[in-house]
């Protein structure tokens, strides 16, 4: 029999949709401590890949911005007892990757190796004794963070960065999504070894994990192999709520002056959580607006016929709290105005109008036919099933992704867009030489 693989590869190179006959099923439990865990059996090839992921991203910062992004730095430094390099001999001894990261709502954990008992047992003892002793000693903290502070001076000096600082600040304000994830120069500056040993025993608890697991496993297997992980955490209690995010409010436009040849430009608001239930027209809709590349609407009218920009685009980028839809350009300063003008032009009139008939099922055919990339080997697997766990989305999410999309009606879209998207209250925000865009005139 041809296994799900074979299919989802047959499935994208021929064009036909993704049914759920084709996906793996998602099976979930909690350990025997807390931690939530989400498992796919992918016994085609013997490899086990492994994400812990926990509430604790840079939203969880509080009155120390950027240890979130620090304690994750520190936790590829090794063990209590063992140092960094004998902690990556040992790792290469078995074969496995070892690798961390954050974001602003979640941070993680993710190891692959052979799924072989004996590699699997060596790799994820290694991986239990980071959760549960992780080296956090003075010369490592002092190397990160100079490491972290070094990356700040670098975004001083990027207009991009920049650019995308100022508008979630413009958006959220003091709310924990509106301030930078790395922190400041200022407070990382002022972080202590204890704060960042704080922040872990806090965050990284087992009631506040989500363990992704997909490989080569028995149910059984991938049991034992989560308990291994589970307990090496203490029980903990989950992230209290984030504070609800600001509502969407007018502002004038903000310009930051820097001395580039292209200016940075971003017009957006506060979009939605990732468990709307507007997230597919909304995928939809934007997919048609600006986010199918060189296909968009937006690429077509502000690259294509007036050469504004060298490229455009929008997304939505749904997180626990509505995260921000933002659609950016860069453009020459002299430009600035007029391709500020037009942008904001045809986000209100595609807001009004919506997507024509044709570009709606352009739009469907073209998410329809790139789903099977999504899920074509076990990483990208491991990735959007912690993403449902994490985010608590149903365990069919994956089965029903294709049938969700062709359920969306245009209506159903323009609605969607006229729901949550208000052009007139946008954020605009650019950087660069020119003048901060002109207010747009009023309709």
């Amino acid at each position: 029999m041809a296994s799900w693989r074979f299919l989802v590869g047959l499935a994208a190179s021929c064009g036909w949709s993704a049914s759920a006959a084709m996906l793996p099923p998602i099976e979930q439990w909690t350990t025997s401590n807390g931690a939530l865990v989400v498992f796919v059996a992918a016994p085609e090839i013997p490899m086990l890949d492994v994400r812990v992921v926990f509430a604790a991203g840079s939203a969880r910062d509080g009155e120390h911005p950027g240890v979130a992004e620090l304690v994750s730095a520190l936790l590829e430094e090794g063990t209590r007892e063992l140092p960094a390099d004998q902690f990556h001999a040992a790792l290469e001894a078995t074969g496995a990757q070892l690798g961390a990261s954050s974001l602003r709502d979640m941070a993680w954990l993710s190891l692959r190796t052979l799924s072989a008992p004996a590699q699997r047992t060596s790799a994820l003892g290694l991986l239990a004794q980071v959760l549960h002793a992780p080296r956090f000693v003075a010369v490592d903290f002092e190397r990160q963070r100079q490491r972290q502070l070094s990356g700040l001076r670098q975004d001083l000096e990027s207009p991009g960065t920049l650019a995308r600082q100022a508008f979630l600040a413009a958006l959220y304000g003091e709310h924990p999504y509106g301030r930078p994830s790395a922190g400041t120069l200022a407070s990382v500056a002022a972080l202590s070894l204890a704060e960042t040993e704080a922040f872990y025993a806090q965050y990284y608890v087992a009631h506040n994990a989500t363990i992704a697991i997909v490989g080569a496993l028995s149910r059984d297997e991938a049991r034992a192999s989560a308990e291994i992980l589970s307990a090496a955490l203490a029980a903990g209690v989950p992230a209290p709520p984030l504070p609800p995010a600001p509502t969407a409010r007018k502002s004038a436009p903000q310009h930051v002056a820097f001395d580039a040849t292209q200016s940075h430009l971003l017009v957006g608001q506060i979009g939605i959580a990732r468990d709307d239930p507007d997230y597919f027209a909304l995928l939809l809709g934007n997919h048609v607006l600006g986010g199918n590349g060189v296909v968009s609407l937006l690429f077509e009218e502000i690259r294509e016929r007036r050469g504004l920009s060298y490229g455009v685009e929008s997304h939505f980028e749904p997180m626990t709290l509505p995260g921000p839809f933002v659609a950016s350009l860069q453009t020459r300063g002299e430009q600035l105005d007029e391709a500020s003008a037009l942008l904001r032009a045809q986000i209100t009139a595609f807001v009004e109008h919506g997507p024509t008939p044709a570009a709606l099922e352009d739009a469907r055919r073209n998410l329809i036919g790139a789903f099977p990339l999504r899920i074509e080997n076990n990483s990208k697997i491991l990735e959007n099933i912690a993403a449902i766990g994490f985010f608590k989305l149903p365990l069919d999410y994956l089965g029903r992704y294709v049938a969700r999309l062709e359920a969306v009606t245009l209506e159903e879209v323009r609605a969607a867009l006229q729901r949550h998207l208000k052009p007139a209250a946008m954020t605009v925000v650019s950087v660069g030489r020119a003048t901060a865009p002109k207010p747009a005139a009023a309709r």
